[in-house]
């Protein structure tokens, strides 16, 4: 409720407790200057104690009236007594004198707030009674005229308090579906709030989890990275140092040494590299493409396995992040190749085909068993498993297909992702 509100409320509660008072006090100083309009001691000592008997009410009736709500006060039998009583004190005394109308007219004031339901137009009608006889000369009407009077005044009492009944009874329903809106709304924003706020903690919960899975995320990458470059290099000079070990004579150790140093400062500065910004040194300064044919034809001339790299479509200038997956994905199937498949060809395909881009790698190979891999990658590594996530790791795929004595094929499918 506004201060404008409240000031209002408390204006009709002062009216509400002082007006018959007022209206109480303006008619008897009207009975006492017109004396003639009472007859004889009778009527004064009649007169007097009903405007006391007036007063004593009114003083009961002020401390025993129920605290007034923002919505007024509620109708009870206290109450209904109350104006019962009040009207039949006002009618004895407009009886006697028709100035004490004035009191009468009290109760047009507070009907709403004491009678309940439809008895309120009962005594609307009452007090209607009492002001048209007061307004009309007096009760009872004492000739045909008076009663014409009488009853005009009282059609056009009872049918104006009616309309003025009615369109308060309209604003106090309108007022307490106002004040039921608001209610509902402070409910609903209550709840709004409470959603805000649950939603709110589980944004937050959501960012930790976000950044844990991001963490772990970058974890499996980092190490992902160091496989390709430390682990993959350090295989391929254990490989070359083997072979010296059993080699015939001096120039094919030596040259054998000479492909293991070239592998140990390439891993070295693949190390280097991933440190920074794990982005592979072969595409530093060169395209996919590129980078793509210069490893397959480094590893056939290191593992002396014939190797041959060949591009379909129009080749474009690729995401870095995609660029890197398939070239992590062409060494890391090229060193299973070297260390399980036993083959005696390899053919690496990189398709650009409008959307997407297709990396195939076959061998003719000792091939093996796809639905024993997890047996084979619980030896350690990341291999297919890697390769996989890795291809997944951009909205990719990675299809495996391979027959024990008939080869393998790896098919990874990216989408095509220009360098921005």
């Amino acid at each position: 409720m506004t201060a404008g509100d409240a000031q209002i409320d408390r204006h009709w509660e002062q009216l509400h407790t002082w007006g018959p008072y007022g209206l109480l006090g303006v008619s008897v100083a009207l009975s006492a200057v017109s004396p003639d309009l009472m007859n004889g001691p009778v009527e004064w000592y009649g007169a007097g104690a009903l405007v006391l008997a007036g007063i004593a009410l009114q003083l009961w009736w002020h401390r025993t009236r129920p605290r007034r709500t923002d919505r007024g006060r509620t109708p009870s039998r206290a109450g209904t007594a109350y104006y019962i009583v009040r009207w039949a004190i006002a009618f004895a005394l407009t009886w006697i004198n028709p100035f004490f109308g004035f009191y009468a007219a009290s109760g047009y004031m507070d009907a709403d707030e004491l009678i309940p339901g439809m008895w309120r137009r009962l005594g609307l009608f009452a007090s209607a009674v009492t002001l048209a006889g007061s307004q009309s000369g007096g009760l009872p009407p004492k000739n045909v005229g008076q009663w014409g009077a009488f009853a005009g005044l009282l059609a056009a009492n009872f049918a104006l308090q009616s309309v003025i009944a009615h369109l308060t009874e309209q604003e106090e329903r309108r007022s307490r579906e106002r004040a039921a809106t608001i209610a509902e709304l402070e409910r609903t924003n209550t709840a709004l709030q409470q959603a805000l706020d649950e939603n709110a903690a589980l944004h937050a919960q959501l960012l930790v989890q976000a950044r844990e899975a991001g963490v772990a995320d970058e974890r499996r990458r980092l190490a992902a990275e160091i496989h390709d470059t430390i682990a993959q290099g350090l295989t391929g000079i254990i490989a070359q140092l083997q072979v010296v070990a059993s080699a015939p004579d001096l120039p094919t150790a030596r040259t054998h040494l000479d492909r293991a140093a070239t592998l140990a400062r390439h891993s070295l500065g693949e190390a280097r590299r991933s440190v920074h910004n794990l982005a592979p040194v072969a595409l530093e300064n060169a395209g996919l493409a590129e980078a793509l044919k210069k490893t397959v034809a480094e590893w056939g001339e290191r593992t002396g396995v014939r190797a041959d790299f060949t591009v379909t479509g129009t080749a474009e200038q690729l995401h870095d992040e995609v660029a890197a997956t398939l070239l992590r994905i062409v060494q890391e199937a090229l060193s299973n190749a070297a260390r399980h498949a036993r083959a005696s060809r390899v053919g690496v395909t990189l398709s650009y085909l409008g959307d997407e881009v297709i990396l195939d790698i076959r061998d003719d190979g000792q091939g093996f068993d796809p639905l024993a891999l997890p047996e084979r990658t619980r030896t350690g590594g990341f291999g297919l498993d890697g390769m996989r996530a890795r291809a997944e790791r951009i909205a990719g795929s990675l299809t495996v297909e391979s027959e024990p004595g008939h080869g393998t094929a790896l098919s990874a499918r990216v989408p095509l992702v220009r360098h921005d």
